[in-house]
């Protein structure tokens, strides 16, 4: 019987409704139902409406004839059906696999995969090469039943940790609880990761139109060099009150810039949200630009405190565990999370963005940009911290300590108030550093010096660059990264002039100007070679100061060192035997002798030419070249032993005059100037100053029983 359309179309309109909601075994059993409903033809055309092969209805058709009883719910297959799996066909596959992902435990330490990715492609392919063809989702599965799972790294390991460790977290937690229950503000600070500006890719992903994202630099080295811009976020944390306050800074993260940063905090938000306190907490990591080593850190504290008259208390956290700060996890992670997958192309863009920072819980920021110049290279001298109203802790005094809010005692060594700051000091020590005394030039000399360099110092300047990025400039020199400098090219050359005359050594210097000697160093060296193309001479001045109360004296009173009076009283011609402008005639012509000498004595000691990079600087030796023509003419004059010149300076041995008299001795003979002996001695340092001292009109000797 030919099967007419109306029964198709029902039967497609019954398959339709039914069969998407059926399994496969299911499906094969109601197509094999409705084949043998229609009788001869019947499998070809359920076959065909049902859009299935005539094999998959025969096949249902024999299970109705076999007559099985229904499958259990969930089951589509009878038991036994299916591919074996793949430990069933190798049982030893799952031992190989362990083998492969544990090479340390319980596999070959030789193992191919211990030092590449442990991927699941790369595990098949590892064990499809030892015998074992596995696939990558098999391993997977294999690694599940095992107990394995996909783990990132845990950063629980902290390495070996301070023995007061603990002690030191239970204080700092004792110190915010006082200053809480107190009502007094409490901070957490820090600096945040430096961020280059911009279109540089940033971590994380944001929602953006599909196909539209944005197009970042795929390189980070176009964005590198001393011009490029760049944004140092410094947080405060107010852990009371869940408010934070970050001061985007432009140049350097210096212990200057740390404590603006807690300025600027005090005086936006601190004074109005805490308008009683009279005590400020701050809980800081043990390094860094607050770091409890830096006197600076300590120094400009002081000052903040005689500025807004409050008692701060600093506590660190014991060093390597900076994760603990609160700031990390409370201000920095959802600053992070803000501008996840957003370029910082600007400073506008980076203060706005966290200002935008929000959580559930409640906290706000504020954020604002910082322009300042905050050189590095910036120190306190020893006398100078000493004199700070700090107090250190009965516990742990190193880490915990508080600076009072009083004026800070002056001393000799500081010639204008603390609240001037480091660099008005420095201002006002380089203006009285330029002292023609010191230079050996006049204001109007020194000015005249310094436009003739300004050229050649610019170049200098701009090879350094050129060194320092590899390579010249790659688009227009903006602002440097660095900033404003500590000196500028006059400042250099003033101290590479005060320098080079020997007045007094780098560390005087750095402590008169309150910067480090590897800072006075590197000016010397680079504004150096500028003096020496242009063939000055800087000369050698005729005072040489140990400390900078001695040059300070000499400045404010003109009292010269005690050195200076002995090397004047010894150099009496009734001493020397030739007048005094013989004898700096024969100081000038052995000068050049002197230093090539010294240069050769050097070399022998370091044992080779000088390095690339030295500072090559004049380094002045303890008895200075004029000194040592001088002690050399006593001695060869037979007026006294090694013994009483050494006395007679005070603050150097009989040794070193013994090596001073033995160097110069030869250069004296090639000159042809060996002086004749005096006709008298001297047993003391006493007597020889003495009889230098005592006017001798007849010109001669007047010896000493």
């Amino acid at each position: 019987m030919a099967i007419t359309r109306e029964v198709l179309s029902q039967l497609g309109c019954r398959f339709a409704a039914l069969l998407p909601h059926l399994n496969e075994r299911q499906r094969r059993l109601a197509v094999a139902t409705e084949a043998r409903l229609l009788g001869h033809g019947g499998v070809r055309v359920a076959a065909q409406v049902a859009r299935v092969s005539e094999t998959t209805v025969r096949r249902g058709m024999a299970e109705l004839d076999a007559g099985g009883e229904p499958f259990p719910d969930g089951r589509v297959r009878a038991v036994g059906g299916g591919r074996k799996r793949a430990e069933k066909n190798d049982p030893v596959v799952l031992d190989a696999l362990l083998v492969l992902v544990e090479p340390d435990e319980r596999g070959d330490p030789e193992s191919p995969l211990r030092w590449t990715t442990k991927s699941l492609r790369h595990l098949a392919e590892e064990l499809t090469r030892q015998g074992h063809p596995v696939s990558a989702p098999t391993v997977g599965r294999l690694l599940k039943s095992a107990g394995f799972s996909l783990q990132a790294n845990a950063k629980t390991l902290e390495g070996a940790q301070h023995p007061d460790r603990d002690a030191q977290f239970r204080y700092v937690n004792g110190q915010v609880k006082d200053h809480q229950a107190s009502g007094e503000p409490v901070i957490s600070v820090d600096t945040k990761k430096r961020e280059q500006l911009g279109r540089l890719p940033m971590a994380g992903r944001e929602w953006r139109p599909q196909g539209e994202p944005v197009a970042v630099e795929d390189h980070h080295f176009f964005f590198s060099g001393p011009d490029v811009e760049q944004a140092i976020p410094y947080g405060i944390y107010d852990i009371t009150r869940n408010t934070g306050w970050v001061n985007v800074g432009v140049d350097h993260d210096t212990s200057v810039f740390a404590v603006e940063s807690i300025r600027r905090w005090w005086k936006a938000r601190g004074s109005l949200d805490h308008p009683n306190a009279s005590r400020l907490l701050i809980t800081a990591d043990a390094g860094g630009s607050n770091g409890y080593r830096y006197r600076v850190w300590k120094s400009e504290l002081a000052a903040l405190a005689a500025e807004t008259g409050l008692a701060i208390t600093v506590c660190h956290f014991p060093p390597g565990t900076s994760k603990w700060n609160k700031i990390e996890h409370r201000l920095f992670s959802h600053i992070t999370l803000n501008w996840r997958g957003r370029p910082l192309t600007s400073h506008e863009i980076v203060v706005k963005t966290i200002e935008a920072t929000r959580t559930r819980a409640g906290l706000r920021v504020e954020a604002a940009l910082d322009t300042g110049d905050y050189p590095i290279g910036v120190a306190i001298s020893k006398e100078r911290f000493a004199a700070l109203p700090l107090q250190r802790h009965a516990t742990r005094g190193t880490w915990n300590y508080t600076l009072l809010p009083q004026p800070v005692t002056t001393t000799d060594v500081a010639a204008v108030v603390e609240s001037d700051g480091p660099a008005g000091r420095r201002q006002t020590m380089l203006t009285r550093l330029a002292d023609p005394r010191l230079t050996g030039l006049t204001g109007a000399e020194l000015d005249q010096l310094s436009n003739a360099l300004a050229s050649a110092q610019a170049a200098r300047t701009q090879q350094r660059y050129a060194e320092q990025r590899g390579g010249r400039a790659r688009r227009a020199t903006g602002r440097l990264r660095g900033g404003k400098p500590l000196f500028d090219d006059a400042d250099r050359l003033l101290l590479t002039l005060v320098y080079q005359r020997q007045v007094c050594s780098m560390n005087v210097l750095a402590d008169l100007l309150e910067v480090t000697n590897t800072c006075i160093g590197d000016l010397v060296k680079q504004t150096r070679d500028v003096l020496e193309d242009r063939g000055h001479n800087s000369g050698v001045a005729s005072v040489r100061f140990a400390t900078a109360r001695d040059l300070l004296t000499f400045l404010d009173h003109g009292i010269r060192p005690a050195r200076t009076a002995i090397i004047e009283a010894l150099s009496d011609p009734a001493l020397t035997g030739m007048s005094r402008d013989e004898l700096n005639d024969l100081t000038e012509r052995l000068a050049p002798r002197q230093a090539a000498h010294a240069e050769r004595l050097t070399h022998q000691r370091r044992g080779g030419p000088r390095r690339p990079g030295a500072r090559g600087g004049v380094f002045p030796q303890k008895i200075s070249n004029s000194e040592r023509v001088l002690l050399t003419v006593l001695y060869l004059r037979k007026l006294c032993t090694l013994g009483v010149l050494a006395d007679a300076l005070g603050d150097v041995s009989r040794s070193a005059v013994a090596g001073v008299v033995r160097e110069t001795r030869p250069l004296l003979e090639r000159d042809g100037c060996l002086p004749s002996p005096a006709s008298a001695r001297y047993r003391t340092a006493a007597q020889l100053l003495a009889t230098a001292s005592t006017p001798n009109p007849a010109g001669t000797d007047t010896p000493t029983s």
